[in-house]
């Protein structure tokens, strides 16, 4: 079967002057227009597309990769909106993606984005996109152990932290005090399960387990060290703030991190932090 909205692997079945026709397993067709064909293709070879609907809402192949498939979450920017919804500039040349105005949550602008679910219309069997992102998370407990390596998903900003998408499934919350790095909404990120709470709600953390993060932290300091004629200021006196913006990181981490390069002879402590040659 061809999965409308999703990347399929089809075989060429047959050319003709505006293209080619695809087919799966089952011999269903689906044709992949002629510009993207470089020329070099020959019947029978399996090619990657993405099948989408047309303005005519028939399926058509590209060989274009769109910012996000049916199934997920993403940041688009609106385009256009008219009488009928807002149209999201999806990553593919023709074809806009349309949120109808009863899947806004707010009243779309022109040139702003959002974060949107991308599915499969039941009714029109038309791939829209939808801002009420509630109705697309699973509100059950979610089923996660301490320290799980998990996909996040940033998506607003609020007093306490960032509001987050887990493993596209569930809501989470990075809180203020976990973060030690910039992130902007709409970027995906490597994180980790802090705790789930009774209520089902997720606490999440983008810092590594303990002793990656030191690891981390110790390698940074030895290149500062080695770029700045292997002396620096900062020591286990200096103050968080100090340490945040040169290392990015806590100052729990960086006076362990002193500490392991201490102990493997790496460097001397002081009122200065110095490489040892």
């Amino acid at each position: 079967m061809i999965k409308i909205g999703e990347y399929n692997k089809l075989t060429i079945n047959r050319f003709v002057d505006f293209g080619a026709y695809l087919i799966d397993n089952e011999d269903n067709e689906v044709l992949l227009p002629k510009r993207y064909l470089s020329g070099e293709e020959e019947l029978d070879d399996n090619i990657e597309v993405f099948v989408y609907n047309d303005s005519e809402n028939r399926p058509v192949a590209t060989t274009e990769h769109p910012f996000a498939t049916v199934g997920q979450f993403s940041l688009m920017r609106v385009k256009a909106v008219n009488a009928i919804g807002a149209f999201l500039d999806w990553g593919l040349v023709a074809k806009d993606l349309l949120v109808p105005f009863g899947e806004q949550r707010v009243r779309m602008q022109a040139g702003r984005s959002y974060i949107v679910y991308i599915y499969l219309d039941p009714s029109s069997q038309r791939i829209v996109a939808s801002a009420k992102l509630d109705k697309f998370l699973n509100k059950s407990v979610p089923d996660y152990y301490h320290r799980q390596k998990i996909d996040v998903l940033i998506t607003q900003q609020q007093e306490i932290g960032y509001r987050v998408i887990v493993d596209g499934k569930h809501w989470g919350m990075i809180y203020n005090n976990e973060l030690y790095q910039q992130v902007n909404i709409g970027e995906h990120h490597m994180g980790f399960i802090k705790q789930v709470r009774d209520d089902g709600k997720i606490d999440v953390t983008l810092a590594k387990i303990e002793k990656m993060r030191i690891d981390d932290v110790a390698a940074l300091i030895l290149d500062y060290l080695q770029e700045n004629g292997g002396t620096m200021t900062l020591n286990d006196k200096s103050t968080p703030d100090e340490i945040l913006r040169t290392f990015n990181c806590s100052k729990k981490d960086f006076k362990k991190a002193l500490g392991l390069l201490y102990k493997q002879h790496r460097v001397t402590l002081g009122d200065t932090t110095t490489l040892i040659p």
